[in-house]
């Protein structure tokens, strides 16, 4: 018996002592099961802004690991994607463009803006959704504005938490109400935690998979938000070859979201 299975058991003996036999008893298998399986750090992997090249969006697929693939609605490829990349075995999101801080940016077909009404909201997050089968979750495309604003993230959650999906704020402000205002309607609901590809390099995209690794050892899981960049692709393709011996697991995003 090592050091630390001796320091354990010898804890639960004491327990036994206090709580009774049948308490010990529950509390020593509860602790040996946690020591025999321990949980393994989980990264998920979120690609957004899929549906304008079928060629970008293969490069995510050739790499062997179940990255999120988050579809951008109405552009397109964003149909006829959806349906490889289910039939392919991927989890798949509608990346629901939201209008940003900036009104020189246009966020793109099919995007909510502050000031809509509720009806308007309703038909366009569900016209969203349909135009993207199989989507299991929903995160927001830019919507610095749109997420920092009470009522309308509340109705745009409303559907999607009446359709049963999921929710991740991609954080694209720290003013955005979103994952509190998802988790206010008890929904499965997550952030963003590291963006990877704000500068298009190799070397920087490799640096903030490291950062991420080490966010999930920390916490038990983490998640990271790229774009099908080719350079994104390479510096995973990098990384995963590197990655197994420190014993993370990549995982769909709903599994860190369910669990």
């Amino acid at each position: 018996m090592d050091r630390r299975s001796f320091l354990v058991k010898s804890s639960f003996f004491l327990a036994g002592s206090v709580l009774g036999l049948n308490g010990f008893s529950k509390a020593l298998a509860y602790g040996e099961q946690n020591n025999k399986f321990p949980l393994r750090p989980r990264i998920a992997l979120i690609i957004d802004d899929i549906g304008q090249s079928i060629s970008h969006a293969r490069r995510f697929m050739k790499l062997d690991c179940p990255v999120t693939f988050s579809i951008l609605p109405r552009l397109v490829h964003s149909y006829d994607l959806a349906l490889e990349i289910h039939e392919r075995g991927y989890e798949i999101m509608l990346h629901q463009p939201m209008e940003p801080w900036n009104p020189e940016v246009d966020p793109g077909p099919g995007a909510l803006y502050v000031g809509d009404e509720t009806e308007r909201i309703e038909v366009i997050m569900e016209e969203n959704i349909s135009r993207v089968p199989f989507a299991a979750g929903v995160n927001n495309h830019m919507g610095s504005k749109f997420t920092a604003c009470k009522r309308e993230i509340s109705e745009a959650l409303r559907v999607v938490e009446k359709r049963g999906l999921f929710f991740v704020d991609s954080l694209t402000s720290n003013r955005s109400l979103a994952y509190m205002t998802a988790k206010k309607f008890h929904m499965p609901a997550a952030c963003r935690n590291i963006f990877l590809d704000n500068v298009q390099s190799e070397s920087y995209v490799h640096k903030q998979l490291l950062k991420l690794s080490r966010r999930a050892q920390k916490y038990g899981s983490a998640i990271g938000i790229g774009h099908p960049f080719r350079e994104t692709a390479n510096a995973m393709r990098l990384f995963l070859t590197g990655v197994e011996p420190s014993g993370i697991s990549f995982v769909p995003v709903s599994e860190i979201l369910h669990t």
